[in-house]
């Protein structure tokens, strides 16, 4: 590359301004042209851009075989997706100007759904940011860089941020396990400002409390709000309110939203006791401790327990974590869906919601559908699906890739059939 065509970020790394091109093979531009923002190595046409000539990051210019321009990707060559299409504009490089105008975007719409300031800031491919996820907590953000492209970036992303923001502190979350795949280093840092350890949020009329740098993923579970607010809606429509079980509860979200609402009474069931913890101190901060319990236990043996002591609830929650995480271990994973969900159902009143949920990526909507089926005929019970659970807007879906369309799940009505009925 000549001298010429670089130019240095504010790291000092050189990135480039007339852009290398990579030339996907015969037939591989299909997906590009329908809006995917994914290419796969096997799709390089490896022989007239080798992706050795690359380093994890660079940006170029995506082209098809008959040379035609589909947009300008960041390149990783040692990973299984090597590209990811940033922009339409196959000239455009990921600059600090672009960064800032789709934080920016993306700010001014979270900022016109929620009159507070706790969301998911930016989603990934949702945000046309591959790569970036950003969650805030009043005056401070959690980051997760998975990809080497915005690695490269990572100080203009601070510096948009905090133009954008002006946050207290900034923590950077990247212990995800993806970040081996792109060649990258797990840590967890204080990037910017002063971090607390605990963030204390409002949601759905209650206050929580959960840690930020010792906490799952990037602290909260956003992705839920709206299937807890709904939840919630129904723990109240019985006189004197509903018993609610919150399976997979970690801190309590969907439990407290329910107490909050007038149920009688919430159990959060997890198998952290450090959750647990941070529910009960949640249901204290919100003025829920009398109709709270929590129970640290691993659900199968835990439900089983509530089975055997003859218990039951007018409202069942089952949120998992991703039971399925690669294509291979699709038949084992849903046969621990419908595992979980059996236990759960028996624990069912007649009558009773059923709130059932997958955030596995490979399981779609259908398989959901029929898992809750087959475990409904293992319980014995019979299932009315009432509506779709969807993650949250602040996890804008993006039309051409599914795989953004990652939280699937199905408010149902559990009924007891008597004898010959």
């Amino acid at each position: 590359m000549h001298p010429a065509d670089t130019q240095t970020d504010i790291t000092g790394q050189t990135l480039q301004t007339n852009l290398p091109v990579l030339t996907l093979r015969r037939g591989e531009d299909r997906r590009l042209m329908a809006g995917h923002l994914w290419i796969f190595s096997n799709e390089v046409d490896v022989a007239k851009s080798p992706l050795t000539r690359f380093a994890p990051g660079d940006c170029v210019r995506v082209e098809s075989a008959q040379g035609r321009p589909l947009g300008s990707a960041y390149v990783n060559p040692g990973a299984l997706i090597a590209g990811r299409v940033y922009c339409q504009d196959a000239t455009r490089q990921l600059d600090a100007e672009l960064l800032r105008s789709r934080l920016a975007s993306a700010l001014a719409l979270r900022e016109s759904l929620f009159t507070q300031p706790y969301y998911r800031l930016v989603f990934g491919e949702g945000d046309l940011l591959p790569g970036l996820v950003v969650d805030r907590f009043g005056d401070v953000l959690a980051v997760q860089i998975g990809t080497a492209g915005m690695e490269r970036r990572r100080e203009d992303i601070i510096s948009a941020l905090t133009d954008l923001l002006r946050p207290t502190g900034i923590l950077f979350k990247n212990d995800l396990p993806g970040r081996e795949l792109e060649g990258l280093p797990r840590a967890v840092e204080i990037a910017a400002g002063q971090v607390p350890d605990e963030a204390v949020i409002e949601e759905n009329g209650c206050r929580f409390v959960f840690p930020l740098a010792g906490g799952q993923k990037t602290g909260w579970f956003f992705d839920m709000r709206g299937t807890r607010a709904l939840a919630a809606s129904l723990s109240s429509s019985v006189a004197g309110g509903r018993r609610v079980l919150d399976v997979f509860s970690y801190a309590g979200g969907l439990g407290l939203a329910c107490a909050r609402a007038g149920a009688s009474s919430a159990l959060c069931l997890d198998a952290s006791r450090t959750a647990l913890e941070y529910a009960a101190r949640s249901a204290e901060l919100s003025g829920l401790s009398d109709r709270v319990q929590t129970l640290c236990v691993d659900a199968l043996g835990g439900l089983k327990d509530l089975r055997a002591q003859g218990q039951s609830f007018g409202l069942v929650s089952v949120d998992p974590p991703a039971f399925v995480k690669r294509r291979k271990d699709m038949e084992k994973g849903l046969g621990a869906y419908r595992t979980v969900n059996r236990l759960a159902m028996e624990l069912a009143e007649d009558g009773a919601y059923f709130v059932s949920c997958s955030c596995s990526q490979h399981v779609g909507r259908d398989d959901l559908r029929k898992v809750l089926s087959g475990a409904a005929k293992d319980a014995g019970v019979r299932l009315q699906i009432l509506t779709n659970c969807h993650q949250a807007p602040d996890h804008p879906i993006h039309p051409a890739m599914p795989e953004t369309e990652y939280l699937k799940g199905f408010l149902c009505r559990i009924t007891r059939p008597g004898r010959g009925l």
